[in-house]
């Protein structure tokens, strides 16, 4: 298992990596809501109103669709061949149907009823299509739209999903866009691609979007290279970084530094006693799977307006036993032990930090990275200006922000600085089509607006061309430009005889 994570392009993938085990991070999925979670034995997950556990899922493969049945129990749902068009009987308008309320003989209480039977919710789908008076007069799309619609309301099913970058920024975007500066999936895809993201790069990377940027880049590394993220704050936030459920060995390329030693770094007059005189405790944000992170996963569920509302216990008492329960290395103050064996495993933690920020400088200051990628909520020009001198010449750099004024402003400013080319300012513009049988087309609501990029490449300032101590004599430069190669003047001489 080890070896198959530290190559992870040079091995086929592992007939266990296609299966759902216990811890893994999977994104739950029903209709177009989607739900990152961590798969737990006996952890209650609440998810579109409904509740349930996942100890069944373990051991099936991702993209399996589960139905909720009583208990809070998860199995496999059945696939059943649907009637084809033939079978089906149904009208060919639907001008005459009236919808008053009337033409369904079931009422709420005899649809409660079935429900306290136990009875599935295909079961109830097809006794409402039986007793639905208009059913067989509507079209056959009519028909299909309302059993879609019926479905969606009674039958609980849940797909289990595998996390990726595709996944979890539709996700986000869909639940909670401000936690990624309401950057869209597809303004993510440009991203990635501007900025030449692979395996092998050394890369440089400044977000405020909860670790995603991160992750989609580690993702397309694939554990290879190595990535220096900035953060600002007491230590850097990684919660979507968490729900790619990445192995250990990807962690081993990926470093941070504070981004307020910035300045020092490159003034020349950065020392590893400035990392010591900080009084944070970084081991809690350092592990992808830590007690923050996981808090921070517990505050987005709880704030999720789509979630079913907490049960009686207070939901701060509810929260931190979520945290406890995720969390396999907290223990309680009595379990602990002596407490001279916390302090000491709290310094190593530290000092284990602080080594890492050190070999982030280090790999800072050769300011040869392959790319810098900027994503956050702060105006994008003072931090780009400061993050270019990283960068080898020859190499891009990209840019987001969710408004275009910033970047106008940081556009002129790299033009009066120069050491940059093919600067270039532009936004997507994306719209989801329906594609069904006869009935394809644009969906009637689109995106307003998913960010706007910034992206270029570096080269060699002007300043240092200009530099005397860099440049030849002038009598040097026009001997090289007038002397002719040799072959050139021997071509010249024979067609001159």
């Amino acid at each position: 298992m080890e070896s198959s994570g530290e190559q992870p392009s040079a091995q086929s993938p592992h007939p266990g990596d296609h299966c759902i085990r216990d811890g893994d991070f999977v994104v739950l999925k029903r209709e177009d809501v989607f739900k990152a979670v961590q798969v737990q034995r006996r952890k209650k997950v609440t998810f579109e109103r409904q509740w349930f556990y996942l100890d069944n899922v373990i051991g099936h493969s991702y993209g399996t669709t589960f139905e909720v049945t009583g208990g809070g129990s998860l199995q496999p749902k059945k696939k059943k061949e649907e009637p084809t068009s033939e079978t089906k009987e149904a009208g060919t308008d639907n001008r005459n149907i009236i919808d008053d309320g009337k033409s369904q003989k079931l009422t709420q209480d005899d649809i409660k009823a079935l429900k306290d039977k136990g009875i599935k919710g295909e079961e109830i789908v097809q006794q409402l299509i039986e007793n639905s008076t208009t059913f067989r007069d509507k079209t056959e799309f009519a028909q299909d739209k309302y059993i879609k619609k019926k479905k969606k309301k009674y039958e609980a099913i849940v797909t289990i999903l595998k996390p990726s970058t595709r996944i979890l920024s539709i996700m986000y975007y869909g639940r909670e866009p401000g936690k990624i500066n309401h950057m869209r999936y597809d303004t993510l895809a440009q991203m990635l691609t501007l900025g030449n993201i692979r395996a092998g790069n050394k890369m440089i990377v400044m977000e405020t979007c909860s670790g995603l940027v991160l992750g989609a880049m580690m993702e397309r590394m694939g554990g290879f290279g190595s990535i220096i993220q900035l953060y600002p704050g007491d230590g850097p936030v990684r919660v979507a970084t968490a729900c790619f459920g990445f192995p250990k060995s990807f962690l081993s390329g990926l470093y941070e530094f504070p981004l307020n030693k910035v300045d020092s770094l490159l003034n020349g007059t950065f020392s590893a006693e400035m990392l010591s005189s900080e009084p944070k405790d970084s081991a809690s944000v350092e592990e992808s799977n830590g007690v923050v992170e996981d808090k921070q996963i517990a505050e987005q569920d709880t704030e999720d307006p789509m979630a079913e509302a907490p049960d009686s216990r207070h939901p701060e008492e509810q929260e931190t036993m979520e945290v406890i329960a995720q969390d396999p290395e907290y223990k309680e103050p009595k379990e602990r032990g002596d407490k001279k064996d916390y302090i000491q495993e709290k310094q190593r933690r530290q000092e284990e930090q602080r080594k890492r920020h050190l070999e982030a400088a280090a790999l800072l200051s050769e300011r040869n990275a392959d790319g810098l990628i900027v994503a956050s909520r702060f105006h994008p020009t003072p931090l780009l200006l400061a993050l270019l001198d990283f960068v080898a010449p020859s190499r891009p750099f990209v840019i987001y922000c969710q408004y275009k004024e910033p970047l106008l402003e940081c556009y002129t400013k790299l033009r009066e600085r120069g050491g940059v080319i093919n600067l270039r300012l532009s936004e997507t513009w994306l719209r989801n089509y329906q594609v069904l049988p006869d009935r394809s087309h644009p969906k009637l609501l689109m995106s307003g607006g998913g960010g706007y990029l910034l992206s270029g490449f570096t080269v060699v300032s002007d300043s240092l061309r200009a530099d005397t101590s860099l440049r030849c004599s002038t009598s040097t430069l026009e001997s090289l430009n007038m002397e002719e190669p040799a072959a050139k003047k021997q071509k010249c001489a024979e067609s001159g005889s």
